[in-house]
């Protein structure tokens, strides 16, 4: 951990962080975007599987939303990771995702995690490639969603990553 790093706490995110995950996201230009409704509704009803890390003044400067899918209750699948453009090129979000799936395995039976990511978002490929090195995993990749199955335009396909089972702690 970085001496940046050790002045963030990660915590649970709360409804009235939602509006701050929206202007991260929006300032990725890397992300999806979703509706500004959508992320309020993520920090109510799945704050308890996603984190955010705040400054010491409270305010959020990254963040990773997931869930725990209900078919497979060991997987939590990671929907978004973001970090605000001042605190990238910190680790911040490797740091956020250990965090997360640590306070999840204390909380659930996790042993997978699962994202998606578009070819060529090599950022993404080297978080979650390092989280599995991280954690004595090993990683699967295969199309989930190809260009055909998005009604909104053209759209990079959705690479799935299955990132398990999880041996060591993230520490």
């Amino acid at each position: 951990m970085t001496a940046a790093q050790a002045d963030l706490l990660i915590d649970r995110p709360s409804m009235a962080d939602g509006s701050v995950l929206w202007r991260i996201a929006k300032d990725s230009e890397a992300l999806d975007l979703n509706s500004s409704y959508s992320y309020l509704l993520w920090c109510r009803d799945f704050a308890a599987t996603s984190a955010v890390a705040r400054e010491e003044n409270g305010e959020p400067v990254g963040f990773v939303t997931g869930y725990v899918r209900p078919e497979r209750p060991s997987t939590l699948l990671v929907w978004q990771v973001a970090v605000d453009a001042a605190y990238r090129g910190r680790g911040l979000a490797a740091q956020l995702l250990d965090g997360l799936t640590t306070r999840l395995a204390a909380e659930h039976p996790i042993t997978d995690v699962e994202t998606t990511i578009t070819p060529g978002n090599t950022a993404s490929e080297r978080l979650f490639t390092s989280f599995a090195a991280r954690h004595g995993a090993t990683v699967e990749r295969e199309v989930l969603f190809d260009t055909g199955h998005f009604p909104d335009g053209p759209h990079d396909p959705e690479v799935l990553y299955r990132i398990g089972p999880l041996t060591r702690p993230s520490h």
